[in-house]
C-alpha cells in the first residue's frame, strides 16, 4: 500500500496480441474484406505472442519501485483483457483485487465489426460516405458505438474509479480506443488533439500509459511506451492489427 501522501494516478495498459488482431493483420494483407475469426469480440483471446506481452508487463510491473506499483486492478470484461490481467500479475507476482467493469470494453462495431477498411468501403457503401461526412469521432455505425459513445461510459467508470480508490494507484487493462479516450476525457482534450494523439496506428499492444493527477489536473507521463518488448522476438515498433476494423 502507498504512503497516505502519494498521490493516486492510472496505468493504462492494452492487452497483449490477439487472434484478432493477428487476424486483422492478415486480412489487410490480402486485401481481404472480412477477417477470419470465428469468436464473438468479447471472446477472443490472445495469441501466443500476446501472452508473452502480457508477461512482459508483469516483468515491468515487478521492477518498479514499491511507490510506484499499482494498489488495484480495473479491467475489461472481455477476455483477451482478462488473459492480460492475469498473466501480467502472474509474471509480477502481484496478488492484487481485480474488478471487471463491462464500461472498460471495447469500442462496439456493430454491422462495421470483422471488415477491413476496403471491405467496409466495397460492401457498405452508404456508411462509408456517412463515416466521411460526420468524422471519426461522431460516427456510430448500426448497431455500434462512436467514439463520442464510449466517452461518455468512460465518465461514469472514471468517476466511480475516482471516488472508489481516491488516492491510490490503479492498473487499468483495457483497449486501444479506450486507452486513448481516457486521456480525452481526464485532460480534456478536443476532437482534433485526441486524433493527432492517437495518429494512424492507434495504441499497440501491451503497451503502457500512465498518468498522474496533482492539484486536480490530470496529465500523462508516458503514453504508448513498449519499452519493455524490446527483448521479445518480433518487432515492437508497428502498431498491430490497425489496418482493418477488428481488434
Amino acid at each position: 500500500m502507498r504512503d497516505a501522501d502519494v498521490a493516486g494516478g492510472l496505468v493504462l495498459v492494452r492487452h497483449g496480441e490477439s487472434v484478432g488482431n493477428v487476424a486483422a493483420t492478415a486480412a489487410a494483407r490480402a486485401g481481404a474484406d472480412r477477417l477470419d475469426l470465428d469468436t464473438r469480440d468479447a471472446d477472443t483471446p490472445l495469441s501466443a505472442r500476446g501472452i508473452e506481452q502480457a508477461r512482459a508487463v508483469g516483468a515491468w510491473l515487478a521492477d518498479l519501485p514499491a511507490r510506484e506499483r499499482p494498489d488495484v486492478v480495473w479491467c475489461s470484461p472481455y477476455l483477451r483483457a482478462r488473459q492480460t490481467a492475469e498473466a501480467a500479475l502472474g509474471a509480477a507476482g502481484f496478488d492484487l483485487p481485480v474488478r471487471l467493469d463491462e464500461r472498460l470494453r471495447d469500442r462496439e462495431l456493430g454491422i462495421t465489426d470483422r471488415l477491413t477498411t476496403g471491405g467496409m468501403a466495397r460492401l457498405l457503401p452508404d456508411e462509408t460516405a456517412r463515416r466521411a461526412l460526420l468524422g471519426k469521432f461522431y460516427y456510430r455505425p448500426p448497431g455500434g458505438e462512436s467514439w463520442a459513445d464510449v466517452a461518455l461510459r468512460l465518465r461514469s467508470v472514471l468517476a466511480d474509479i475516482d471516488r472508489r480508490e481516491a488516492g491510490r494507484l490503479v492498473l487499468v487493462v483495457t483497449h486501444d480506443a479506450v486507452i486513448a479516450l481516457v486521456r480525452y476525457v481526464l485532460e480534456e482534450l478536443t476532437e482534433d488533439e485526441l486524433f493527432d494523439l492517437v495518429g494512424h496506428g492507434g495504441v499497440r499492444n501491451a503497451s503502457v500509459s500512465r498518468l498522474e493527477h496533482v492539484e486536480g489536473t490530470w496529465r500523462a507521463t508516458s503514453f504508448d511506451d513498449v519499452a519493455h518488448l524490446a527483448a521479445l522476438d518480433a518487432p515492437v515498433t508497428e502498431h498491430e492489427g490497425t489496418d482493418a476494423r477488428g481488434r
